[in-house]
């Protein structure tokens, strides 16, 4: 065998340009790691096969390719060397996760010229690289249009085929899984079971259900029969869609076909009835399946223990989890910490303490998960002293954020601090979370000056601001009457290339009309309509009652009304009716009618209830006509308030 190349001649380059190419997501790939320069010697016959086996055995333990491609030239330099198919489909694997597939496609090259097979699991290699970078074009394009380089034929074909559906539903790619799946049976590759199951996912998985229920016809011309897990995918796909009667009416099509449904089955069907808070009707199927046989497990029982709770019945949660454990079939952590978290939203923490409690005599050692539900609970109840002495779990940062927050909360400012240094000592470090806590507290207090320290102390500590803390300072600054130095802020976000929120901008729009800077605060509207997010009922509920109490020309508030409602948003009537009243007094009733009438049409009043407020304003009767279309908008639009 005569070869020899270096990198420099082939991937070096091309690998620059394939990672430079945007990805089928619409974004550049991830840029792969770089692959060292080397190059093949020239070879001598095969190496004896304990040389082949402890080569193969080094490079699948080593996860660096850089560091494998050093391994495999080392064993090179031997001339009695050549490497074997195994060897070779090793190195393109690694190669694969590099993205180096110009150099993978060399390789293959040379291994079909030394006489092995490149099979289904070399093509796979690509196949994985190329999803890994979100190359799935490239995927695609690599076994409908190169399949010739690997030699792959027969009954290998559809294994091919099938990895690359299942990377492309994995991928959420279906339109190329549905092209790649047409192509398919264009080109006579015969579809098998695994091919029909991971279309039918993947329909499912987007909604499709009636689109893969179709699948099932196509099976049969082929000769396919499905299995259970055909079924059982179908079943969860009506159960998504909240058609439990669906997904029963397939299990009888899978009974019908002798095709003996599993405990998953039976599972899915369990969480659809919980899922649309049917309990009852789940626990009559399970009594059924059970007389016919069913041997419910862990998964079924855990299964009905979060559809409970789901549904406010953790009282029979509790139950189940007794006849679990006297069937045998202890609860899991997940079990128990979702029967925790639903006492702990209903308010019984003594409780969720106590199966906390059972956990560890049942040698079900609770996790971190476990105890935060309950501290959160425990600090939302104000019960702090109990959940900062909680013992038995190694706290996490969202165990010391939690507690920060709500000794906050307590203005326990000082015990806050002390836990923040019990954090460091325990090798966590404070993040924006914890800080922030602190930051609301002394900006709730107008303690400016202390909140201007702690974020001094974020950034000597290297912690980037964020959109969080910005806005939280802000709304300090303006509920301490400092409106400049809030805008000042707004404007250094801006400068810093963050695009500052709602509860950025809220604050400062609010200030200013109470500042009687209407004009300010209306330009700041308009520029967070360009540079910030999108803004957000509050936002409109400031500025149109900003301008209702003055801050304008009332036509102005008319038409900012007009503005708000075309955005889907509905003014409180408390603000509506300032509006009401400036136009009566100007005698411009024709806006009132049409101010009415829009609103009433956008908050969808009944049309018995739009004919009453017609009558009214029919006889000019308008004090008559607010009363009533106050009370229906009062029912219609919840209160929005700033904190």
């Amino acid at each position: 065998m005569a070869f020899a190349m270096s990198l420099a001649s082939c991937p070096g380059a091309s690998l620059q340009a394939a990672t430079d190419r945007p990805s089928s997501l619409g974004s550049p790939a991830p840029r792969p790691r770089p692959v060292p320069r080397w190059r093949w010697p020239r070879l001598r016959p095969s190496a004896f096969a304990s040389d082949q086996q402890a080569l193969l055995a080094a490079l699948r333990e080593q996860a660096d390719p850089e560091a494998a491609l050093r391994m495999l030239n080392s064993a090179l330099a031997r001339d009695d060397f050549a490497p074997g198919r195994d060897v070779y489909e090793e190195i393109i694997r690694k190669l694969g996760t590099a993205g180096a597939f110009d150099l993978m496609k060399v390789l293959v090259r040379e291994m079909r010229q030394e006489g092995h097979q490149a099979g289904p699991g070399v093509v796979q290699s690509f196949v994985e690289g190329y999803a890994r970078l979100h190359m799935f074009d490239d995927a695609f394009d690599l076994v409908l249009n190169q399949l010739d380089m690997f030699g792959v034929q027969g009954d290998a074909l559809v294994v091919v085929y099938n990895q690359l559906l299942r990377t492309l539903m994995e991928g959420s790619k279906i339109k190329l899984l549905e092209s790649a799946y047409t192509e398919m049976s264009n080109r006579g590759v015969k579809p098998d079971l695994a091919t029909y199951n991971t279309v039918i996912n993947a329909l499912c998985r987007v909604h499709q259900v009636r689109t893969a229920v179709l699948m099932l016809e196509d099976m049969s011309s082929n000769g396919v029969a499905p299995d259970e897990v055909t079924f059982t995918t179908l079943m969860q796909g009506f159960v998504e869609e909240g058609s439990i009667e669906a997904a029963l009416r397939m299990k009888a099509r899978m009974s019908e076909m002798g095709c003996s449904p599993t405990s998953v089955t039976v599972n899915v069907l369990i969480n659809g009835y919980c899922k649309l808070g049917r309990v009852e009707d789940a626990l009559s199927y399970v009594q059924q399946e059970i007389a016919d046989g069913f041997e419910p497990d862990q998964v079924t029982f855990s299964t009905f223990v979060h559809g409970l709770c789901q549904n406010g019945h953790v009282d029979h949660a509790l139950k189940v989890m007794d006849l679990m454990l006297q069937q045998g079939s202890d609860p899991d952590v997940f079990t128990y910490t979702t029967v925790v978290n639903c006492l702990c939203q209903n308010g019984e923490l003594d409780e969720a303490k106590a199966v906390i409690n059972q956990m560890v005599d049942s040698s079900c050692l609770p996790d971190v998960t476990t105890f935060n539900t309950l501290i959160v609970a425990l600090c939302t109840e104000n019960r702090l002293e109990e959940a900062l002495n909680l013992t038995g779990i190694e706290r996490n940062a969202i165990t010391f954020n939690t507690l920060v927050d709500g000794l906050c909360m307590a203005e326990r400012i000082d015990d806050a601090a002390e836990l923040i240094e019990q954090m460091i000592s325990e090798g966590l470090q404070p993040n924006n979370i914890t800080y922030n806590s602190i930051l609301t507290h002394y900006c709730k207090q107008g303690n400016i000056g202390k909140a201007a320290d702690v974020l001094q102390t974020m950034t000597e500590n290297g912690f980037e601001v964020d959109t969080v803390t910005y806005a939280t300072l802000i709304n300090g600054l303006c509920k301490a009457r400092r409106t400049q130095a809030a805008l000042k802020l707004l404007r250094g976000m801006r400068m810093k290339g963050m695009r500052p929120t709602p509860k950025a901008f809220n604050p400062v729009i609010q200030s200013l009309f109470r500042g009687n800077n209407a004009r300010d605060a209306l330009n700041l509207y308009r520029e967070m309509t360009e540079v910030g997010e999108p803004p957000d009922a509050l936002t409109y509920k400031i500025v149109f009652r900003g301008l209702c109490r003055g801050g304008g020309p009332i036509k102005e508030a008319f038409d900012f009304l007009v503005e708000m409602a075309d955005k889907g948003f509905i003014p409180e009537f408390s603000s509506f009716r300032m509006l009401a009243d400036g136009l009566l007094n100007l005698g411009m009733d024709d806006y009132l009618i049409s101010a009415i009438e829009l609103i009433a049409e956008k908050a969808n009043f009944r049309e018995s209830d739009v004919s009453a407020i017609r009558g009214y304003l029919r006889i000019r009767k308008f004090y008559d006509a607010l009363a009533t279309f106050g009370r229906l908008l009062d029912i219609n639009n919840p209160r929005w308030t700033y904190r």
